[in-house]
């Protein structure tokens, strides 16, 4: 289903790249112009002949640039019958003309907005650009400053690591303060980094510091070996302090065969948004995260949304469906607004749709000037046997 949903959209991209999309029928200069980079992989699906090089599937790498643009092409939709003066500039990010070559185009001299599912080089290159025109650039994807400073037209809506480790410290401290509190990693310079992270935002923290005991796990984890520290009598809270998806896993599954004899509640990192906790491996555990996103199954738009897909393409409503709907559709309407700064803007409004959005400068700790915006708003996902479902 996937690969005829690809083949669908295929008629609609193809065209945007000869002509920019238009919200609205306008033959005046005074619609706002939005840039948008996408990761589509067009000129790796065709031969020289034109003809579809993958067969009958769709390569995984495909789905995320297809599904923003998915999303992307409905926000338009929406705003077309709103009547917003708009155009796109659509931009495969992975098509042999490089974004350098890109940025020389004349059509940039009126471009407001550019919006981009961006690696670490490329965030940084659009940032840069973002600051000689004077326009905010949307990084929609990347969870990372891109070493951006003195950037207030650099805007992050996938919060990063340090946002993700602090909002976990102050969840823990509002619901577990009196648990017993076991954090678990590897040893390894990325969990070292994970770990100071937490130590940082506990340093930061004006409430009574948490009593964490940090223990370093081997890759090879036994049973045995996490039964030691527990205790049968209490709730554990057991933090997953690590982005190696395989350790962060096994440990969980571990923790849940000893589930009969000791309780436990497990914190994980946002990476684990993706998991599929019904399985039965994971029965009988608490599992929680953080994730920038929720979408509530009572919150209309969202119903409305999976519905749509599920009878025009026989799918499920992707991650990026959802972020490149909202994304287009909120700047679009912010642009509208009065004010020099689109940034303080988005800042200053409650910003809705599928979920919150919670965008706020970040600070540069020697000169308290701003660096960049980052979206700080966090949910965190409770997994109980498979059912999910957002908590304070």
């Amino acid at each position: 289903m996937k690969l005829l949903k690809f083949i669908l959209c295929l008629s609609i991209i193809i065209p945007a790249f000869a002509n920019p999309i238009s919200a609205q029928t306008d033959s005046s200069d005074n619609k706002q112009h939005i840039a948008v980079f996408i990761p589509l992989y067009l000129d790796s699906a065709f031969d020289t002949y034109g003809a579809y090089k993958h067969g009958k599937t769709l390569p995984r790498y495909f789905n995320a640039g297809l599904d923003l643009y998915q999303g992307i092409q409905l926000a338009m939709d929406s705003l077309n019958k709103e009547n917003i003066p708009l155009e796109l500039h659509i931009y495969d990010t992975r098509a042999p003309k490089k974004i350098e070559t890109i940025l020389e185009g004349s059509e940039w001299d009126s471009m407001d907005l550019i919006i981009g599912h961006v690696t670490v080089n490329e965030a940084a290159l659009l940032a840069r650009t973002a600051t000689s025109l004077q326009i905010p650039f949307v990084n929609i994807n990347l969870p990372n400053d891109a070493n951006v400073k003195d950037n207030p037209n650099y805007i992050v809506l996938n919060p990063t690591l340090i946002t993700h480790l602090n909002g976990m410290y102050k969840f823990v401290q509002k619901n577990y303060a009196l648990s017993p509190i076991l954090y678990f990693k590897k040893k390894s310079s990325t969990d070292d980094r994970i770990k100071q992270y937490f130590e940082e935002a506990q340093k930061n923290s004006s409430s009574v510091p948490l009593k964490v005991r940090y223990v370093n796990l081997e890759d090879t984890l036994e049973i045995e070996q996490l039964a030691k520290f527990l205790d049968s009598n209490k709730n554990t809270l057991c933090i997953a302090g690590t982005l190696d998806g395989n350790f962060g896993l096994t440990l969980t599954r571990q923790l849940a065969s000893l589930s009969k004899s000791y309780k436990t509640t497990v914190l994980g990192m946002p990476t684990w948004d993706e998991v599929d906790f019904s399985k039965s491996a994971y029965r009988g555990i608490e599992i929680i995260y953080s994730s920038p996103h929720f979408h509530a199954p009572d919150n209309k738009l969202v119903w409305e949304l999976q519905s749509l897909y599920k009878t025009k393409y026989f799918s499920t409503v992707g991650e990026m469906v959802y972020r490149g709907f909202e994304t287009v559709y909120l700047f679009s309407h912010l642009l509208t607004l009065p004010g020099d700064s689109l940034s303080t803007t988005f800042a200053s409004h409650k910003n809705t749709i599928f979920g919150e959005i919670d965008i706020q400068p970040v600070l540069n700790k020697q000169t308290r000037t701003t660096d960049y915006f980052e979206n700080k708003k966090l949910y965190f996902i409770k997994s109980s046997d498979g059912v999910k479902r957002a908590v304070q």
